[in-house]
């Protein structure tokens, strides 16, 4: 299992920091995701800071950009990083790309499937000088001139990894993506339940096997070397929670765990203002079920009893709060799993 970190809540002025900090911990990966700042353009910073680091997005906005600016963006980042760029998508829910992003918004899973499949046609043009004819419900590609062609990649084509939570979006990132971003808000029963046979289904109908897959895991850990620390982060993790089981798009999870009736309650807060009320209705049993709530020694045996077998990588961004004996414990169980 990879052991991936974050560049999330850095300002662009820390981002080359923060990225030579996490290679130089051991990360094996570490992502942005598109909330206060652009996802991409850290990555730049974060590439030239480092050397060895897979760099991804997670997420950027598909939806919130055509297939042929996607297309170039991460074509350029793999070929400065030197091949290791992920370009990591995600859908958003229709409120945010509706009146955020002012764009369209119908059949998002089949809408990100031909999205996907247009950024691979972009590229296949640009790598091997296929004509460009694309052309689908959402989508049409058909121009493209030697003015605006980019250099041959010396690497491979970047990767591309899709967050989903649903069964139809699940399926196709087991169709046309290199690999998925379950989201924070999945437990170890709804992903082993539900996530990983419907991927199963999509990789048999692309003619796939698991090992051409790689499930990234971003799940919430609440840990600490003291009670304060611990009692702290247990305490950001349910306001996170309480936000996410806000949403709509995310109930099917809370409704597998018998929890159903809790996500219009933490709606009806939400739309209060009542964030902090929200996070009290997240009790200790809620908490457990979502987050691996761990002391440093047990943090390892933990991740492994709850995800081991399931995902390829996890990310982590809890390595401040351990000490260097406790990170490189942690670290090596990680590896052997």
């Amino acid at each position: 299992m990879k052991l991936d970190g974050g560049l999330v809540g850095h300002k662009p002025t820390d981002i080359a920091n923060a990225a030579q900090r996490q290679e130089a911990a051991g990360y094996d990966g570490v992502w942005t995701a598109e909330i206060n700042h652009d996802p991409f353009f850290p990555l730049l910073l974060a590439s030239e800071a480092t050397e060895s680091v897979e760099l991804g997005t997670g997420i950027a906005v598909g939806f919130a950009r055509s297939p042929m600016v996607l297309a170039q963006t991460a074509w350029d980042l793999q070929m400065y990083s030197g091949g290791r760029h992920i370009l990591g998508l995600g859908s958003q829910i229709k409120p945010h790309i509706t009146k955020r992003f002012s764009m369209p918004w119908g059949k998002p899973a089949a809408r990100m499937k031909e999205s996907i499949e247009a950024i691979r046609a972009i590229w296949d043009t640009w790598q091997n000088g296929t004509p460009l004819a694309f052309e689908g419900e959402f989508y049409t590609h058909k121009l493209m001139t030697p003015m605006f062609t980019p250099e041959p990649l010396e690497s491979a084509m970047p990767k591309i990894f899709l967050a989903a939570v649903g069964p139809m979006m699940t399926r196709v990132a087991a169709e046309v993506a290199d690999g998925i971003i379950a989201h924070a808000f999945t437990t170890p029963e709804y992903l082993k339940e539900v996530t990983l046979p419907m991927i199963e289904e999509g990789l048999a109908a692309s003619g796939r096997s698991r090992a051409d897959f790689e499930v990234s895991g971003p799940f919430f850990t609440c840990t600490g070397l003291t009670e304060e620390d611990m009692e702290a982060s247990k305490a950001a993790t349910r306001k996170q929670l309480a936000f996410y089981g806000s949403t709509p798009a995310y109930k099917g999870v809370l409704d597998h765990h018998g929890l159903g009736e809790l996500q219009p309650e933490l709606n009806a807060l939400s739309k209060q203002g009542e964030w902090d009320k929200m996070a009290t209705l997240i009790d200790d049993d809620i908490l457990n079920i979502f987050a691996v709530v761990a002391e440093p020694a047990d943090l390892g045996a933990e991740i492994e009893s709850r995800f081991g077998g399931a995902v390829d990588r996890l990310t982590f961004s809890g390595g401040h709060k351990l000490g260097d004996e406790q990170w490189q414990s942690l670290k090596s169980h990680i590896a052997l799993i």
